[in-house]
Order: structure tokens, then C-alpha cells, then sequence
């Protein structure tokens, strides 16, 4: 007999699981801040660099302490030869998310404290992870693209190093920055699927490194990070701004999901897509037709997905922009979630460390309706 007082939390909705200082997203008013500092302030004024630095010690450094952890950051870029090896094996052959979960995995390899789980080697740990996981996506790209792997250039910013890698050439400053931007908006967002997956692992007491494999393991279903390159597909699918308003009438006919809307905490409008919105104004005047032609179509695809939902509590989130931006910058649609994966890395591993402080078992229950007391019936007699 089932316990009918008993209630089930699908997907552990509304349910507390942890408590933290790291990140609160304010779903009802549209606010998103990481350890109290708004998104706006640090996605205008901030760097990928300080924003990891917020994360991990949990406040702003000055400024020696901040060139210290650039250059610490920047030793920590470059790739061990077997994980190379690794990655040209898979390249082409995999998804490069599997890639870049594999590679990441093997790590621990060549890390001297991959197994001290105490807080000044995670600390330590988690930035060898974040500068290793964009030289990885780096190297998935090019070894797909039948090119050598490009050693990271320890003058440029993290942003900055990480589109030289991928594309053998140095960015503008505008490039840098937009990438820089990217990478701040996605570093961190509290206890989403890929976050508690981390959590998990790190629960048992296993390594850093195990815990973020986990995280890019669960980050890889397009309902979490793969959405970006699904709201891409969707704005060049559409094709032309004159074709939006049928193409979405149709979509919402058929009950189908628009890519880019909607979330699970924002009630209102995601305070990053707003960000991303803003660049994709800056850059229209001076991008190629092709992009100036995608701007034109998400923007309409914006106006009319919000007349037709916005009364559901459905708005835009930065997935259905960020593509675009990443479009401009030539970078291609397979990496949209590796690159997700590698900017959130900080985020991970800073929930991880939190974690470990106080670690509990994380262990929930099941609400079980099978049968009971089945009799066993031996092979040969079974129909």
C-alpha cells in the first residue's frame, strides 16, 4: 500500500537542494547577480578573467592579485600531448561534446594534485580547468578542419587566446570583447541540471575533474546547452523576416517549441538576453548581409513570439541571440555548446568547492508503484 500523503517532485521542481553564495537568478523580476554583483555591471565593466576570480574566492581582486591569476590562468592553457592525441583521435568521429567530456576525463593524468580534494587544490585545479576546456574546443575545431593545433598565445586574454586558437589569427578588439561578453553570460547560473549533476558527483567525494566530466555530460542534451544552435537552426530555417509571422503561427498551431523562449526560473525576460540583444544592434550595422539578414529575422521572430506568449510568462533567453553573435565572430554552430561547456567550467567548479565544504551524500528517494512478492517461476516453466 502506497503512502498517499507522499508527493513526487518531477524533475525536483520547487524543491531546495543546497544552500549558497554564488548566484542568485530572480526569475520573477529578471535579475541574474553572481556573488551579489549584477549581470549588467559585470558583463559592461568586467572581464572573463574577473568574473572567474568573483567566482572561485568569492569577491572582486585588485588589481595585483588579478594580474596574478591572468598569468596563472595563462600558464595553465596549453594541452599535454596525450590529450592532443586523444582529441585528434576522436575529431570527426564524435560529437564534439563527447570529445570534449572524454578529453577532459583524461586530465587527471597529468595533474599532480588531480586527487587532493581539499579547498586550495580545487581552487588551483578549477583554473587549469577553465583554461584547458577553451585550448580543447580550440583543438576539437581544428583537428576536425584536418589543421594543426595552435599554441595558445600567453600575450592575449582569455577570450581573446581562445578565438586566436581556433582560427590561427588575432581578433580585434571587438572581437575579443563579444567573446569576452559570451563567456561572462555563460559562466554561471545556479543549480541548473548540469550544475547538479556536478554536485552529485562531488557529493561521493570523487575529484574535481570527475564532477565537471559529469557536468558536460548533462550539459550536452539539447533541453540544456543545445539550445542556441537549435534557435540558429530555427532563425535560418525561417529564412526572411516577411516569413516570420506564418512560420511561428504555424509552429504555435502545432504546439511545437520556438527555440530561444521560455525557461524554467525566468518568468519575465532573461536579464542576458537583453545583453546579447544589445550587441546584436551594435554589430548589425557593420556585419555581412547574411548576418544583417539573421538580426532581421530573430528580432521579428522576438516581436512576434512575445505578442503571441508573453501573457504564458514566456520571453525570450539568451539562446535565441547568442548564436547569431557567435555566427558573426566565425565561429561554427557544432561548438555553440562546447564553448557553453568551457565558459561554465568556473561556475561548476566554484558550486563543487562550495559543496565540498560541508558535503552531504546526495541520495534522494523514489516513490516506488511496482508489484510485490512476485513468485519466481523457474525458466523452463515460462510461457
Amino acid at each position: 500500500m502506497q503512502d498517499s500523503s507522499i508527493k513526487v517532485y518531477k524533475g525536483l521542481e520547487g524543491v531546495y537542494v543546497a544552500e549558497s553564495d554564488i548566484c542568485l537568478v530572480d526569475g520573477q523580476n529578471g535579475k541574474l547577480y553572481y556573488r551579489g554583483y549584477s549581470i549588467e555591471d559585470l558583463a559592461e565593466r568586467s572581464s572573463y578573467e574577473e568574473v572567474c576570480y568573483l567566482l572561485l574566492h568569492g569577491r572582486l581582486p585588485n588589481k595585483t592579485e588579478l594580474e596574478s591569476f591572468k598569468d596563472e590562468m595563462r600558464e595553465d592553457r596549453d594541452l599535454p600531448k596525450g590529450v592532443l592525441d586523444i582529441i585528434k583521435h576522436l575529431a570527426g568521429r564524435a560529437h564534439p561534446m563527447d570529445i570534449m567530456r572524454t578529453a577532459v576525463s583524461a586530465l587527471p593524468a597529468y595533474d599532480k594534485e588531480a586527487y587532493d580534494n581539499n579547498e586550495g587544490a580545487n581552487i588551483r585545479k578549477s583554473m587549469r580547468i577553465i583554461s584547458k576546456a577553451a585550448s580543447i574546443v580550440a583543438a576539437i575545431y581544428r583537428f576536425e578542419q584536418g589543421e594543426d593545433y595552435i599554441e595558445p598565445d600567453y600575450e592575449l586574454s582569455h577570450a581573446a587566446n581562445f578565438l586566436y586558437m581556433l582560427k590561427g589569427e588575432k581578433p580585434t578588439d571587438e572581437q575579443s570583447r563579444l567573446m569576452d561578453r559570451e563567456l561572462i553570460l555563460h559562466a554561471e547560473h545556479s543549480s541548473n541540471a548540469s550544475t547538479f549533476s556536478c554536485l552529485v558527483t562531488a557529493s561521493t567525494l570523487a575529484d574535481i575533474y570527475a564532477a565537471v566530466t559529469a557536468g558536460i555530460a548533462t550539459l550536452k542534451g539539447p533541453l540544456h546547452g543545445g539550445a542556441d544552435e537549435a534557435a540558429l537552426k530555427l532563425i535560418i530555417a525561417i529564412g526572411r523576416k516577411e516569413n516570420v509571422s506564418s512560420y511561428i503561427q504555424n509552429m504555435l498551431k502545432n504546439k511545437q517549441k520556438i527555440m530561444g523562449f521560455g525557461h524554467r526560473v525566468y518568468k519575465t525576460y532573461d536579464p542576458r538576453a537583453k545583453i546579447i540583444k544589445e550587441d546584436l544592434l551594435n554589430i548589425e550595422k557593420k556585419a555581412n548581409t547574411r548576418i544583417k539578414r539573421l538580426i532581421e529575422v530573430v528580432l521579428e521572430v522576438e516581436r512576434e513570439t512575445i505578442n503571441n506568449l508573453s501573457g504564458k510568462g514566456i520571453y525570450p533567453n539568451m539562446d535565441l541571440f547568442s548564436g547569431i553573435v557567435y555566427q558573426y565572430l566565425g565561429v561554427p554552430s557544432n561548438l555553440f555548446t562546447p564553448i557553453f561547456a568551457a565558459s561554465r567550467t568556473v561556475g561548476w567548479c566554484a558550486h563543487i568547492i562550495e559543496y565540498m565544504q560541508s558535503s552531504k551524500l546526495i541520495r534522494p528517494l523514489e516513490l516506488y508503484k511496482g508489484k510485490r512478492d512476485l513468485k519466481y517461476i523457474d525458466i523452463d516453466s515460462r510461457a
